[in-house]
């Protein structure tokens, strides 16, 4: 049997008794104009709110997208918007969850659309919960339906479809990109859930310094803060009292949620911010990004291999003991992990946001390996060529060549650079830090080199 979403018997049951359902299902909006935040995607003629006056309506064809998929994080209202769908519209209305599916049960879905539009001349609309989570397979099971317009597909994601959804699904689809709610859309829902019948019916008042504790604690999640909501108002009442303090909240719901997932957008999106608050020289803002993956789980070797990376790309010279700090911090997580490698990150975060920054090793190799790329890579020079083989000499391998410590400083005046990147100068130094001394140095050695040959 198929499993639908919202079926008579469950609305049957919430009408009942509102009390059995929790709070974040009781104010889920029943219309576009109860649904808060994501007014880009609901302003008339939208794509989102012409597919629900097309359904109101009975409609579809061509003016109706076939599939529509919906990408943003979580608690932003994805579920809510199939829900609007499916009380406006008079199609089938079908659910399944990409994490307990299958291609059979993808397929049972399809042929009773097949079925109920032969027979019944009655369409169908199937929302696909987490369709990330579907394999290459499985989403191409969904293909012949989308293609010939069987259902009417709503699928929700969290994770980027670009990497997670499959070409052919998403070229004939609808990407609608849903955001963080904002505060103001939270309080909006915050107030309406303790006023309205169905939320909880103004049994409890909330005072604005708790209210600003559960947005907090919200993280732009609509579902979060209902329930946050909820937990904290129940234990307002069974402590008899009529206010949910914020002693209350604190007690109920301790510790905001961070929006950070090890596998997702979130991951790439805070290592990001971490290495360009680095490279920015704000250890405080790294430090806090650094935070947001300690608390996530992120995996410490992970995080050392992004500062690894941060001490040459960006600090290089400047500082020559960033590299080696940041390698040792990884041999130590290695050995030590969690919890105390979270003291060793943040000994070396602070080290190389502190540290004077210099990307000219970077900008060195890349203008190397650009010049090679191209071509530009003459044959090595006689002198500098192997000498050690025999037949070496009669070739001229090796011969004149100048031994620099036979020369008084150390420094040969000879050429070294094959034809084509003679006097290139692919090392830039800059003047901060330790890089000044280099500045100099490359200078002084550039100069001697090319001073005259022999």
């Amino acid at each position: 049997m198929e499993p639908d979403l919202f079926t008579a018997a469950a609305e049957e049951r919430q009408e009942k008794d509102p009390s059995s359902s929790p709070l974040a299902v009781r104010m889920r909006p029943r219309v576009l104009d109860e649904v808060v935040g994501q007014q880009h995607l609901l302003k008339p003629g939208s794509p989102m709110r012409r597919l629900v006056d097309l359904a109101s309506e009975g409609g579809g064809g061509p003016a109706g997208p076939s599939s529509v998929i919906l990408w943003g994080p979580p608690g932003t209202g994805k579920t809510t918007l199939a829900y609007v769908v499916s009380k406006a519209t008079n199609k089938r209305f079908v659910e399944l969850s990409a994490i307990t599916a299958g291609v059979k049960e993808v397929r049972s879905v399809i042929e009773g659309a097949r079925r109920a539009s032969g027979g019944y001349g009655k369409e169908t609309v199937l929302f696909l919960d987490e369709i990330h989570r579907f394999s290459k397979a499985q989403q191409d099971s969904l293909l012949p339906a989308v293609e010939n317009r069987w259902v009417t597909l709503i699928a929700a994601t969290t994770e980027n479809p670009y990497f997670s959804i499959i070409s052919p699904l998403l070229s004939r689809s609808l990407l609608l990109t849903l955001e963080s709610l904002t505060d103001d859309d939270l309080r909006s829902l915050l107030r309406r859930a303790l006023t309205e019948e169905r939320g909880l019916g103004g049994a409890v008042t909330l005072p604005e310094d708790s209210e600003a504790h559960l947005l907090r604690i919200a993280g732009g999640d609509a579902r979060r803060a209902l329930t946050a909501l909820e937990a904290a108002a129940g234990a307002a009442l069974s402590k008899g009292e009529a206010e949910i303090t914020l002693v209350t909240v604190e007690e109920t719901v301790d510790r905001a949620a961070v929006a950070y997932d090890r596998d997702g957008d979130q991951h790439y999106d805070v290592a990001s911010a971490l290495i360009k608050s680095i490279r920015g020289s704000d250890v405080d803002a790294a430090l806090h990004y650094l935070a947001r993956m300690i608390d996530a789980g992120e995996d410490p070797r992970f995080i050392a291999r992004r500062l690894m990376i941060s001490a040459s790309e960006d600090i290089g010279l400047a500082d020559p003991m960033a590299l080696p700090l940041a390698v040792a911090a990884a041999q130590a997580v290695a050995m030590i992990g969690f919890p105390e490698a979270a003291l060793t990150l943040s000994h070396a975060t602070i080290a190389l946001a502190l540290a004077p920054k210099s990307n000219a090793a970077t900008t060195a190799i890349s203008g190397a390996l650009e010049d090679v790329k191209k071509g530009i890579a003459g044959a090595v020079p006689p002198h500098l060529r192997d000498g050690h083989y025999k037949g070496a000499a009669k070739l001229g391998h090796a011969q004149g060549y100048i031994y620099p410590h036979d020369v008084p400083g150390g420094i040969a005046a000879q050429e070294y650079a094959p034809e084509g990147i003679q006097g290139k100068q692919y090392y830039e130094p800059t003047r901060y830090g330790a890089e000044a001394r280099y500045a100099d140095v490359a200078e002084m050695v550039r100069g001697r080199l090319r001073g005259g040959s022999s």
